[in-house]
């Protein structure tokens, strides 16, 4: 074997570090590219109502909502994310992270709940949209007696998906 030549470097700590920091960021870019096409991401990002159908869990939720009553007037993100975009875009971009790993390692609930958040945001929705009747519910006794605690936080509450619960896609 030759002797090393003493006029090439062999690379130091901070260029094997460098390499296989380059590496380690590539194989996540890919697998996170490959991951993003394969669950089409893309059609997450449009207000497609079929795009919440990609997962199977969700097909029967897509399939009440082509009956229910708000299918010609609203779509998912129309109930389920806030109506700015910064807010839009956040949401979706939580709950695709969080879809993405409850169905990836399975754990998930069965039949699916709506988070605390998630919950406020089509509280929200309701009353965004409907604001002529929600406005003069607020403060009356609509719904006889005194409000009841909302089933995900616990406070008292008015909620309209309370009682509407099965409006927008009625499943049990």
């Amino acid at each position: 074997m030759p002797p090393p030549d003493p006029f090439v470097r062999r690379p130091g700590p901070r260029a094997r570090w460098a390499a296989a920091s380059a590496i380690a960021i590539g194989l996540a870019a890919g697998l996170g590219a490959f991951t993003f096409v394969y669950a089409r991401g893309a059609s997450y990002l449009t207000n497609d109502p079929a795009a919440c159908a990609n997962c199977h869990i969700m097909d029967e939720h897509y399939g009440a909502w082509l009956k229910s009553s708000h299918r010609a007037v609203a779509v998912c993100n129309d109930c389920h994310a806030p109506h700015t975009f910064v807010g839009k875009y956040a949401t979706k971009a939580r709950n695709g992270f969080w879809h993405s790993f409850y169905f990836t390692t399975g754990r998930y609930p069965d039949p699916l709940r709506i988070t605390a958040g998630n919950r406020r945001i089509t509280e929200q929705a309701c009353r965004d949209c409907h604001a002529e009747i929600t406005e003069g519910i607020v403060g009356s006794t609509h719904g006889a007696g005194a409000p009841v605690p909302d089933e995900q936080d616990g406070r008292l509450a008015w909620t309209c998906v309370r009682c509407h619960a099965h409006v927008g896609h009625f499943v049990r």
